[in-house]
């Protein structure tokens, strides 16, 4: 009869980094099932004696990840002192690095996990930015943490995706003469709206490339000095009335605007 190996995990985090590790070993061993135990958030010395008497009387191994060198220490010792066999899974890995990179690690436990949530917080936020954009869904508005709006051609989804790279969920309308602006966007916060604009020039210039990339005529209504002048001074009036802060986007950088607008996000929450 075969006996079923016990590996220990113990971990001053979730431990999964340690479980796929020993699960991925015991795939090499066909027929061979492991019995794991999983020990998480272990911070302390005490906790760690306990484990490995534990571990000793079930012949169990010992996988761990302890990033804090004090409890890494007194776990090997401790373990050695009564016959128990441990594997350190990441210390070799850490110590590799600090070689490479020439600086110390930050011996900090969980911040795997920290990166995971940043990760999916940009996801989501890349996900809010393609579900509102262009005004898409008004309801979006009330959600966002940042509104653009601005006539066509100023840049409003460039910005929104790039901030939400940044992890912000950003919606954005256009503001067009014929169409009235959502009531949405009357019932955010100030401070959460920004108006785009820019010269009548670029926008002029801009939009007739745009029509040339589309196979249409550039003396199209949509490129005209009047139709754009017409667009503009709509969108001056409904930011005066909303009483949101103003970028002029002109000869400026998706980088540069992007930088001014966290900005102003920075000051608003400070304030």
């Amino acid at each position: 009869m075969l006996v079923e190996p016990t590996v220990f995990i113990v971990s001053d985090s979730v431990g999964e980094t340690a479980e796929v590790v020993v699960k991925a070993a015991a795939s090499q061993f066909e027929g061979h099932s492991i019995d794991i135990r999983k020990f998480p958030y272990v911070e302390d010395q005490g906790t760690i004696s306990e484990l490995v008497l534990a571990a000793k009387e079930s012949q169990a191994v010992i996988a761990f990840t302890l990033v804090i060198p004090e409890l890494r220490s007194y776990l090997t010792e401790t373990a050695k002192k009564h016959g128990v066999t441990v594997v350190d899974i990441m210390s070799p890995m850490i110590q590799s690095l600090e070689g490479v990179v020439k600086r110390k690690s930050k011996n900090q436990p969980g911040l795997v996990r920290q990166l995971d949530e940043e990760y999916f917080k940009k996801v989501e936020a890349i996900e809010f930015a393609v579900k509102y954009d262009d005004g898409r869904d008004p309801r979006g508005l009330l959600r966002a943490d940042v509104v653009l709006i601005g006539v066509s051609r100023t840049s409003k989804t460039p910005l929104s995706m790039y901030l939400a790279n940044k992890r912000f969920k950003v919606a954005n309308v256009p503001l067009v003469p014929e169409v009235e602006p959502p009531e949405e966007l009357y019932m955010i916060p100030v401070k959460k709206c920004i108006g785009l604009t820019i010269s009548p020039d670029q926008l002029n210039m801009i939009r007739r490339e745009r029509l040339k990339a589309l196979g249409l005529a550039s003396q199209a209504n949509y490129a005209s000095l009047e139709r754009i002048m017409q667009e503009l001074e709509y969108a001056e009036k409904v930011m005066k009335r909303i009483g949101c802060p103003v970028i002029n986007v002109s000869n400026k950088a998706v980088e540069e605007t992007a930088n001014l607008i966290m900005e102003i996000i920075r000051k608003r929450n400070q304030s």
